[in-house]
């Protein structure tokens, strides 16, 4: 119906895909979901609520709210997708369902403060149907992320009374799940904003629920709401802060969101959007775990997940995306070398990090020591040795030299500094607590799980930084396909220079060599695919177009052959070589 009616979305600059697309998927969602709810649920029961007739101390069927909710959203980016309002014209509609929504008593109940609580309600509404409706960048990915929320609302909902929350989770669902299978890459249809924005406000709700009925402690009320939607939250956040310092409008469209930014730095449209629903996922089993648990052990799971968050959208925001004047707003001000040099001075945020690990492993080494009545009332004595761990395990930090090396290029020797670090740090912290507290009310099974997990998370961020670091530049290695001779140390080495250096604009096919027991094996993660006599098929199969020695110190076996076949199929062949030259003094 879309193709016949000419309801069609043509590529234009600042949007991602490539090729006219059928627009309206939002109508088929509305459909799916709002209909069946309607006979579910009973509009006629939110009259009383609207004239303040029914009881102030109880709150409307939310499966109703939701339908109401839901419906006039829709209609608000139906006007869009045809006549094209105005940004601020749509943010006027929004506000005003979120004020209606407000206005029938729905509250997050995340402060004590009533009037605060119902302004920060609000924005959560607008917040997240806008963060679904600027997710819509990428084929499949709000679809997607929407149907992970929704799975997770699913079996938070589950098995309680009140169950209109479940229901409206449960049709979401299957209307997502339906439609993703014609939106995912390459999608055949878009959902349009009359999609977008009704799937934001229907999550943000179901957040709200969450909150008002399901939540058993103040910090699940606050985190598992946030968690679930962690996905839309962090790419809304990160684009607007990012547009913003740049000078341009946040809702003006770009191709700078967290999946674009994911494609610059190597990944595959497919594989960005299936990466950012792994987080999605990840995020959801964290908001579980939450659910399930009291404030004093939830903290064991949000904090290393907000600091993998944090770190992720710092590094997601270094990557290039605007030409010379991105930031341009934090430029010549009396401020900016202060910016420039937090920026480039990168061992400040190791420090950063190095103290929340420290705090985060002397807590969960109580934690896991400890049952909750038992922790209770060792609290105390958790929090008057902390400052005495920080400060003793820094100093040794410091002293033993962990902040001189350069993570990029870790090393053994620096996984041996790391190791000698902790257990100086643990040693000499047991030490200080013995002499301060005279040990009493301590153990040293607390110690000695603390320096397990000070070891393996200091080991862990840095190991991970490197692998993360060496999987972004393998993805993004691009240029004249090339053939490499010889899989030594030589090769090893050309493979290195190649991977870290784009300037020579190259991209390895594999490798082979003389040897063929190494044939199959794997170097640097590139395949050795055979001997010399295999090059005439491999160059049929892989399409290289040059192929370069890498042999150290010694000729390689079929030189003459090389510099033959290379010179009778037109291709390149060159050496590569590591030398010493003398300088002129």
């Amino acid at each position: 119906m879309a193709v016949k009616k000419g309801w069609m979305a043509f590529p234009v600059k600042e949007r991602w895909h490539k090729k006219p697309t059928a627009l309206m998927g939002g109508i088929a969602i509305y459909i799916s979901t709002a209909f069946p709810l309607f006979f579910i649920s009973d509009p006629g029961l939110l009259i009383p609520y609207i004239f303040k007739k029914a009881s102030i101390y109880t709150l409307p069927p939310i499966d109703t709210v939701i339908w109401a909710g839901m419906t006039l959203l829709f209609i608000l980016g139906l006007l869009d997708d045809f006549i094209r309002i105005k940004p601020q014209t749509k943010l006027v509609g929004q506000i005003l369902a979120a004020s209606f929504i407000a206005f029938l008593g729905f509250r997050l109940y995340w402060f004590s403060s009533l009037t605060l609580d119902t302004i920060v309600t609000i924005i959560w509404i607008v917040g997240i149907t806008n963060a679904f409706n600027l997710l819509d960048n990428m084929d499949g990915l709000c679809t997607g992320i929407a149907f992970i929320g929704c799975v997770y609302f699913i079996l938070l909902f589950s098995g309680h009374s009140m169950n209109g929350g479940f229901v409206s989770s449960i049709l979401l669902a299957g209307a997502l799940a339906g439609f993703l299978v014609y939106n995912f890459h390459p999608a055949s249809i878009f959902m349009g904003d009359c999609g977008s924005l009704m799937i934001g406000f229907v999550l943000s709700m179901l957040g709200i629920h969450y909150s008002n009925t399901i939540s058993t402690n103040a910090l699940g009320a606050f985190a598992v709401p946030v968690m679930i939607m962690m996905v839309p939250i962090l790419d809304t956040s990160m684009v607007t802060f990012i547009r913003l310092l740049s000078g341009r409008k946040a809702s003006a469209g770009g191709k700078d969101h967290t999946s674009h930014r994911l494609v610059i730095i190597g990944f595959s449209e497919k594989d960005a959007v299936m990466f950012l629903f792994g987080i999605g996922a990840v995020s959801g089993l964290s908001a579980l775990f939450v659910s399930t648990n009291d404030s004093l052990t939830s903290p064991a799971v949000i904090i290393p997940f907000a600091i993998s968050i944090i770190l992720m959208g710092i590094y997601m925001a270094q990557i290039r995306v605007y030409p010379e004047k991105e930031f341009c707003l934090l430029r010549n001000h009396s401020y900016t070398p202060i910016l420039v040099e937090l920026t480039y001075k990168r061992q400040l945020a190791l420090v950063v990090l190095d103290f929340c690990l420290i705090a985060f492993s002397y807590y969960l080494s109580y934690r896991l020591s400890f049952n909750f009545q038992e922790f209770s009332i060792n609290f105390k004595y958790f929090l008057n040795s902390l400052p005495v761990i920080i400060g003793c395990k820094f100093l040794i930090f410091f002293a033993v030299g962990i902040y001189r090396g350069i993570w990029r290029y870790m090393s053994s020797n620096d996984v041996f500094v790391y190791i000698k670090a902790s257990i100086g740090a643990s040693v000499f912290s047991l030490a200080l607590v013995v002499f301060i507290f005279r040990f009493e009310n301590f153990s040293y099974n607390i110690f000695f799980i603390d320096w397990m997990l000070t070891t393996g998370l200091l080991l862990g961020t840095r190991g991970s930084f490197r692998i993360s670091l060496d999987a972004v530049k393998r993805k993004s290695v691009s240029g004249q396909r090339v053939l490499i001779y010889g899989a030594g140390r030589g090769g090893e080495i050309l493979l290195r220079e190649i991977i870290n250096n784009k300037k020579h604009n190259l991209e390895p096919v594999g490798l082979i060599d003389d040897d063929v027991l190494k044939t199959g094996k794997k170097l640097q993660g590139y395949l050795i695919l055979g001997t010399f006599d295999d090059i005439p098929a491999l160059r049929e199969k892989y399409d290289f177009n040059s192929i370069i020695i890498s042999f150290n110190g010694k000729e390689p076996n079929n030189l003459e052959g090389a510099k033959l076949f290379c010179k009778n199929a037109g291709m390149d062949l060159k050496r590569f070589a590591i030398e010493f030259k003398s300088v002129d003094l």
